[in-house]
């Protein structure tokens, strides 16, 4: 028969063997997601969203009132049907909101597209970039919640990448911001410098680390994982990406065709062959991404897949935005390499 002085040791090995297990797998995903790191892979996503942003802005301004005000196809009765939900029949309404859903003011609604270009143009240039990527965020969501019916890929991917880079500092680098810090140290001082910015002043020549780069990093890192993921489950429910065909019917339609590619009608196996790689590159995008030996494979097969459909679908712009968000699998250190390779390339020789 046991004692209760005989057990105590017991207990007390039994919690010293799990709390560094318990403990280290919570270091490991507190590392994992807030590991401070340089904004130098942040700095190519920050300027193509900006922009990127207000060029979108630029599109919906020139054709303002096919798509916003009293005229506009889905008018401001018609979203609240859609979105407002009927206490009569019982049909609730979903989370979408936004301010341009009530007004007609055309005035109104181009002053909010023209700070969106504002505001996107700040944000990529890395100008007041805590202010100006917020804003530019805010202004291209309320219009995009206000788009029902009007919405594409690109929209989407804006809006996912401007979000996470209101929590990164990615114009510790490459910015506006920084260049005015390091010029005028007592403007860096300045409250309401920090405040606009997110900067200290400088004091090393060593790139700066900070959790909240490496948190919003990690975000659209995940986020990207799951858009593939679903899209590719999405294909895996039609029959042409199973028997191969899937890429000859997107060649041979004149939707989206932008330069001529049903010569590849006359190579079906190499069109199968195509179809189903990038099936399974999709998803298993989340599986191959994370591992360091598989990620440039997955990483070269995205930029791939999405300059083809840049070149050929006449998708440029989406095309191009996902090929910048695959550069968050991109380390900032090998970033940082790449620009300085780049700055002793362009350099004048004396």
């Amino acid at each position: 028969m046991t004692t209760s002085k005989d057990t105590a040791p017991v207990s007390a090995a039994n919690k010293a063997t799990r709390s560094p297990l318990r403990f280290s797998v919570l270091d490991n995903l507190l590392a994992f997601f807030f590991r401070p790191t340089s904004a130098h892979t942040l700095v190519p996503i920050r300027i193509a969203t900006g922009f990127m942003i207000a060029y979108v802005h630029c599109v919906w301004l020139l054709g303002l009132e096919d798509f916003l005000g009293p005229n506009a196809l889905v008018d401001t009765e018609l979203w609240l049907r859609l979105h407002g939900g009927d206490s009569e029949l019982g049909i609730p309404g979903d989370s979408k909101w936004t301010y341009l859903a009530w007004t007609d003011s055309i005035s109104l609604i181009r002053v909010h597209e023209m700070l969106g270009i504002v505001f996107g143009l700040l944000a990529g240039l890395g100008l007041l970039t805590r202010l100006s990527m917020l804003a530019a965020w805010f202004l291209t969501l309320m219009t995009v919640h206000r788009m029902t019916g009007f919405l594409f890929g690109l929209d989407q991917i804006v809006i996912m990448l401007s979000f996470y880079l209101c929590i990164a500092k990615s114009n510790e680098v490459g910015s506006v911001d920084r260049l005015l810090c390091d010029r005028f140290p007592r403007l860096a001082r300045s409250r309401g410098m920090r405040l606009l910015t997110g900067l200290r002043e400088s004091t090393n020549e060593r790139p700066q680390l900070s959790w909240q780069n490496g948190l919003s990093t990690r975000l659209m890192q995940i986020h990207l994982c799951i858009i593939y993921f679903f899209g590719g489950l999405g294909k895996l429910r039609g029959e042409m990406w199973w028997d191969g065909s899937a890429l000859w019917f997107a060649a041979a339609s004149y939707e989206y065709q932008s330069n001529d590619l049903t010569w590849m009608g006359r190579y079906p196996v190499i069109v199968a062959m195509l179809t189903h790689i990038t099936l399974f590159w999709e998803v298993l995008y989340p599986a191959i991404v994370w591992p360091r030996w598989t990620r440039p494979a997955a990483v070269s097969l995205a930029i791939a897949v999405h300059l083809g459909i840049a070149m050929f679908m006449g998708m440029i712009t989406f095309g191009f935005m996902m090929i910048i968000a695959n550069l968050s699998f991109v380390s900032p250190e090998l970033t940082r390499r790449t620009y300085q390779a780049g700055r002793r390339l362009i350099k004048p020789r004396p």
